[in-house]
C-alpha cells in the first residue's frame, strides 16, 4: 500500500508514535488509510451540515475495513461574496483548494480518497488535486436543496432573489413581496436548487463516472442521500483493498473519455458557462488535449432535452432526479450516434454505457426525448471575433430567442462596481451592450462573477433587450444574452479593452459570432493612444494569483513557470 510508506518497517516507529496518538491501534497498520477531503464550513448552505457527512463516511469506512482520516479545504459562498470585492477571491479559492488535497494526501501518502464537496468552484478545486494525487478516488457531493416557494405556490430559488433587487429598485415590487423572495427563496441547506454551476459540476461527476449515479440530482439531507455517502464510502475501501487497484486510478476514470462525455451531458441539460472554465483546467490537469474550439464542435451534434432554472423555466433539480435524473438524460442522448462515450470505465467497475442500459425518462415533460428536444444543439455556445479570438461563452439555454442574433451600441464600465451603479442609475437603455471589462482572471484579478448586474437587467425589464459582455464570468444562475470569459481579456490587451460608448457590437449565438463592429484603422488609432485600467490590488495573494493565471479561454490555471 501507499501508505506503507509511512507506517510499515523499524525506521517508521516513530510515525507509528505519532499516528498511535490518534488512536490507531495495531491492527490498524494492515488496513489502508483512506482520506475524507471534507468542504465542511458553517456559512455556506450547501456546505454547514457536511460535517456530519464526514462522520458518516469516517464510520462506513471503519465497517469496512479502512483506517479514516478527516481533512478539510475552504469554501467561498459565491451567493454571499457576490457584488462587492469579497467575490475576487471566489475562483482564486479553486488552486487553494487543490493545492490543499495535493498537499495532505501526498505529504502523509494516503491509499485512497473520498471528496465531499457541494458549491461551485469547491468541486472543480477537489476534482484538481485529485488528478495530481492519481490514487482511487471518490466523489459525493453534499446534494442541492429543494427549490422555494411564495405563498401562491410558485416555485423560486436565488436567481429570483437576485432579479428581484432590480424588480424592487424599479418600484415593481413592495418592500414585503422582497421580504417574502429572501424568506423563502433558499428553504434548507444544499446547492442552489436550479442548475447552477454547482449542480452542474455535480451532474459532470456522474458524467465523468467520478461519483455514483444521483450524485447532482438527490436532495440534500435525506435518507437517500445518505444512503448514497455510505455506499461511497464502502466502495472506496474495496478499491483501497484491492491487490492492483491501479485500474481505478483517478486519472484513469477522468480521462478524455470522461472530459468528451462532461460535455456532451453539458450541452444535454444547458449547464452554467462556468463549467468551460471549470472543465477546460480539469482537462489541463487530466493531462487531455481539449481545446475551447471543440465545445461547438460537441454542441452541435447535442440536442438540449432539458432545461432548468434560470433557463426560462421553473424546473429544478429535484423534478430532474423525479424524470429519471442524469441517467436518463445519458442514456438518451447515447440514442443519438455516438455522441456519448459508453465504454468509458466508472469508478464503481462498470462502464458507462453498463450504468445506464435500463435508465429511462420518467417525465417526458421534464426530460424531454431528442425529437421533442427544446433545441437541436446543445445549450451552451463559444463565440469567436475580432472580440473574442480565442473565444467567449454564452448560456444560449438560458437567451430569449429575439437576443440570439443582436446587435447594440456599447455602453462601457470599467469594473462591476462602476456597472451596478450605471445599471442603477438608468444610464443602459433597451438596445445596447453593456461591456465590463478588467474583471478578467489578471484584470479582476480572480474573474467576478457578474449575477448582480445582469440580475439588475432582468429584474428591471431589459432582459430581452439589452446584452452584456465581459471577461469576467457570471453565476450559474444567470441567464439572458450574457457572454463572459472574452479572451484575451481586457488587461492583457484585448479589443474588449478597446470599445468606446457607440460602438456597434454584433453577437449571433447559432453563428458563434462576438464582433466589434470598427474598422481596423480605427481600432489602430486607439491602440496608439490606449492608456491600461489597472485596479488596485492590495492582497498579497491576489497579486500573486495576478502574475500567475492564464486567460479564461485556458481555464485560469496557475502557470508552473514564468
Amino acid at each position: 500500500m501507499r501508505s506503507d510508506t509511512i507506517k510499515k518497517g523499524f525506521d517508521k516507529a516513530p510515525h507509528r508514535s505519532l499516528l498511535r496518538a490518534t488512536g490507531l491501534k495495531d491492527e490498524d497498520f494492515d488496513k489502508p488509510f483512506i482520506g475524507i477531503a471534507n468542504s465542511y464550513i458553517d456559512i455556506i448552505p450547501g456546505h454547514f451540515f457536511l460535517h456530519e457527512y464526514g462522520e458518516i463516511v469516517k464510520q462506513a469506512i471503519r465497517d469496512a475495513g479502512g483506517v479514516p482520516f478527516v481533512f478539510n479545504t475552504i469554501g467561498v459562498d459565491d451567493g454571499i461574496a457576490m457584488g462587492h470585492d469579497g467575490m475576487l477571491y471566489s475562483l482564486p479559492s479553486r488552486e487553494i483548494i487543490a493545492d490543499s488535497i495535493e498537499t495532505v494526501m501526498n505529504a502523509h501518502k494516503l491509499d485512497a480518497m473520498i471528496c465531499i464537496p457541494n458549491c461551485d468552484k469547491i468541486v472543480p478545486g477537489m476534482i484538481m488535486g485529485a488528478l495530481r494525487v492519481n490514487v482511487p478516488t471518490i466523489f459525493v457531493s453534499g446534494g442541492p436543496m429543494p427549490a422555494g416557494h411564495k405563498k401562491d405556490g410558485t416555485p423560486i430559488d436565488l436567481a429570483t432573489a437576485f432579479e428581484a433587487v432590480g424588480q424592487h429598485a424599479e418600484g415593481k415590487m413592495s418592500d414585503a413581496e422582497l421580504y417574502e423572495i429572501e424568506c423563502e427563496a433558499c428553504p434548507s441547506g444544499g446547492s442552489c436548487s436550479g442548475m447552477f454551476t454547482a449542480n452542474s459540476m455535480n451532474t459532470l461527476c456522474e458524467a465523468m463516472g467520478i461519483a455514483l449515479p444521483g450524485n447532482g440530482t438527490v436532495l440534500a439531507m435525506t435518507p437517500e442521500r445518505i444512503a448514497m455517502v455510505k455506499a461511497a464510502a464502502k466502495r472506496i475501501v474495496a478499491l483501497a483493498k484491492m491487490q492492483d487497484n491501479s485500474k481505478y486510478n483517478f486519472k484513469n476514470i477522468l480521462n478524455a473519455k470522461a472530459v468528451h462525455n462532461a460535455f456532451v451531458v453539458d450541452m444535454a441539460m444547458g449547464g452554467s458557462s462556468n463549467t468551460v472554465l471549470h472543465m477546460l483546467a480539469i482537462a489541463n490537469e487530466a493531462d487531455v488535449d481539449f481545446k475551447i474550439e471543440n465545445i461547438n464542435a460537441i454542441a452541435e451534434k447535442v440536442a438540449h432535452i432539458a432545461k432548468i432554472s434560470p433557463s426560462l423555466t421553473t424546473v429544478h433539480m429535484k423534478d430532474i432526479d423525479n424524470a429519471g435524473g442524469v441517467n436518463a438524460v445519458m442514456r438518451e442522448v447515447s440514442r443519438r450516434g455516438n455522441l456519448l462515450i459508453t465504454d468509458a470505465l466508472t469508478i464503481t467497475g462498470e462502464t458507462i454505457g453498463e450504468r445506464i442500459k435500463d435508465a429511462k425518462i420518467l417525465d417526458e415533460n421534464i426530460i424531454h426525448t431528442n425529437e421533442n428536444a427544446y433545441s437541436q444543439v446543445g445549450g451552451l455556445s463559444i463565440l469567436f471575433g475580432n472580440l473574442a479570438t480565442e473565444g467567449a461563452v454564452v448560456k444560449s439555454a438560458g437567451i430569449a430567442p429575439n437576443m440570439r442574433q443582436f446587435k447594440g451600441k456599447a455602453i462601457c464600465f470599467n469594473s462591476q462596481q462602476q456597472a451596478l451603479a450605471g445599471i442603477m442609475a438608468h444610464k443602459v437603455k433597451a438596445g445596447d451592450v453593456v461591456v465590463i471589462r478588467y474583471e478578467g482572471p489578471k484584470g479582476g484579478p480572480g474573474m467576478q462573477e457578474m449575477l448582480a448586474p445582469t440580475a439588475l437587467i432582468q429584474g428591471m425589464g431589459l432582459g430581452a433587450s439589452v446584452a452584456l459582455i465581459t471577461d469576467g464570468r457570471f453565476s450559474g444562475a444567470t441567464k439572458g444574452a450574457s457572454i463572459g470569459h472574452v479572451s484575451p481579456e481586457a488587461a492583457e490587451g484585448g479589443l474588449i479593452a478597446l470599445i468606446e460608448d457607440g460602438d456597434e457590437i454584433e453577437l449571433d449565438v447559432d453563428k458563434h459570432i462576438l464582433q466589434l463592429n470598427v474598422n481596423d484603422e480605427e481600432i489602430l488609432k486607439r491602440k496608439h493612444r490606449y492608456i491600461p485600467y489597472k485596479n488596485e490590488v492590495k492582497s498579497k495573494w491576489l497579486k500573486r494569483y495576478q502574475l500567475l493565471v492564464s486567460n479564461a479561454s485556458n481555464g485560469a490555471v496557475l502557470k508552473t513557470e514564468l
